[in-house]
């Protein structure tokens, strides 16, 4: 499955707008080797079929927050999974900046990741109740 992408340069540690065509799995090496290189990182994915929605998913150590650019021009952070304390905040890159956000839209890296492959699948962010529309 092809996937279409822009993130954090491992070479300058900030954001690229450049989108790249690639595979998942080239993603998903790029997505690690910010997590090992820089510990941390932004990344815009989105479908090769049209230009919403696309998720973007910004993290920093084990935490991400997930994003969602709906097709109606609407945006939604993702519930969180209970990752973080309930009373913690967790920070975490968007584009060049680190912003704290509250633990219930705290997300695993791993469960994130998750969500972002079956959105690569299928098309869809999951369940509208799972988001929160800002």
């Amino acid at each position: 499955m092809d996937v279409v992408w822009a993130a954090t340069a491992l070479e300058t540690g900030w954001f690229s707008g450049l989108e790249r065509h690639s595979n998942v799995q080239d993603l998903e090496a790029h997505i690690s080797a910010l997590g090992i290189g820089l510990g941390q990182g932004y990344v815009e994915i989105r479908r090769p079929d049209g230009d919403l929605p696309y998720l973007a998913l910004g993290f920093k150590g084990d935490h991400a927050v997930l994003h969602l650019f709906d097709n109606s021009g609407g945006v939604s952070l993702r519930a969180g999974d209970d990752s973080a304390a309930p009373s913690a905040e967790v920070e975490v890159v968007i584009m060049d900046e680190l912003y704290a956000f509250t633990a219930d839209v705290a997300l695993s890296m791993d469960h994130a990741w998750d969500i972002v492959h079956d959105f690569i699948q299928t098309g869809t962010p999951g369940e509208r109740s799972d988001w929160y529309q800002l």
